[in-house]
């Protein structure tokens, strides 16, 4: 459905902003004032937009509107050199945009509980991606739609960057669990041409067969109660 698009569009920015401005804030906190200088510490989607405007406008809308999901992508500009000298840093960066996908995901989940428990929503029959709860109310159904597609989003988006492929933050990350010169030299060799590459497609590979086991980890989390068939 047309509305359908557009919320699930209105989302996408929402949750791409908070993911980038979660990079950029890292950023600066680390040292670099790279992406503070470019406005994108900033949960104004415009300057994240004006960056990649084909990853943030054009290519979510038309998944929105052909397949009914967004797909698109957006990115935030560092020094290389303080990620050369600040490994660590640029670890915790790159951990900041998964992180605000986890607050946003934690926080439609509270909401969706909440609104379960006070009755202001109800399990319905037959869910999707959009639709974890019903409403009586065109208010509180709009409402639950939101927080369905920010939950579902949000959760996509956070276990799909910690793919520890590059191009995804989950590349950057590995610093963080690894011994530093081990970390350093792993994400260099995944960041070589052909890995690059590589990394993305079998990132895209291994996030089709994480579907399944999302959609179940979203229903478990917003119905523990009930066991759908």
């Amino acid at each position: 459905m047309p509305g359908d698009a557009l919320v699930w569009y209105l989302v996408f920015v929402v949750s791409t902003t908070a993911h980038e401005a979660s990079h950029a804030l890292a950023a600066y906190v680390g040292g670099d004032r790279t992406a503070y200088l470019g406005g994108q510490v900033s949960l104004n989607p415009l300057p994240h937009i004006k960056r990649e405007p084909f990853g943030m406008v054009i290519m979510p809308l038309l998944g929105a509107f052909s397949y009914g999901w967004p797909i698109g992508w957006a990115s935030t500009p560092y020094d290389p050199r303080w990620e050369q000298r600040y490994p660590r840093r640029a670890a915790w960066m790159a951990a900041a945009g998964p992180a605000a996908n986890l607050l946003l995901a934690l926080l439609a989940l509270i909401l969706l509980r909440l609104g379960l428990a006070t009755g202001s929503f109800a399990a319905p029959e037959l869910l999707s991606f959009s639709r974890l709860v019903i409403a009586d109310t065109l208010f509180l159904q709009i409402c639950g739609r939101l927080l369905s597609m920010l939950l579902t989003l949000n959760v996509i988006l956070l276990l799909f960057n910690l793919i520890p492929f590059p191009p995804l933050d989950g590349a950057s990350v590995l610093v963080l669990v690894l011994p530093e010169d081990i970390g350093l030299r792993l994400r260099e060799t995944l960041r070589s041409g052909g890995f690059a590459i590589g990394g993305l497609l079998l990132a895209w590979y291994l996030f089709a067969q994480m579907i399944g086991p999302v959609w179940a980890l979203l229903l478990r989390l917003v119905h523990p109660d009930l066991v759908y068939g």
